[in-house]
């Protein structure tokens, strides 16, 4: 694929410039407080994945280890749905306590909230 290293690029004309639409537009200003809120459901979907698949992780172990009922195909299924749900869970969880506490780097904006 042959690259067009020759083409010249000129600015545009101020009438076909649209600058003056973002000026206007809630979605581009800056807020510093938008930052500092504290995303509560996200929060709470959060800690319900870490246990969720905190607790499908201990059924697994009980199953594999004979200590509860169990084929280990089933074991397996705990094991990956308790993987799917504490990593998210867990994720989100470390960013929520860490913006709590006020690390570099890390804010409440940081999470997605829903």
């Amino acid at each position: 694929m042959a690259s067009r290293r020759n083409i010249r690029y000129a600015p545009l004309s101020s009438s076909e410039r649209d600058d003056d639409i973002h000026q206007h537009d809630p979605r581009f200003t800056y807020n510093p407080r938008a930052l500092d809120r504290v995303p509560w459901k996200s929060i709470g979907l959060a800690l319900f994945l870490l246990f969720l698949g905190s607790f499908l992780l201990f059924l697994s172990f009980f199953v594999f280890t004979g200590h509860l009922g169990g084929e280990r195909s089933q074991a397996y299924g705990l094991l990956v749905l308790g993987i799917l749900a504490f990593l998210p869970g867990f994720y989100e969880t470390r960013l929520a306590y860490y913006s709590w506490r006020g690390a570099p780097g890390y804010r409440f904006a940081s999470i997605p909230s829903y």
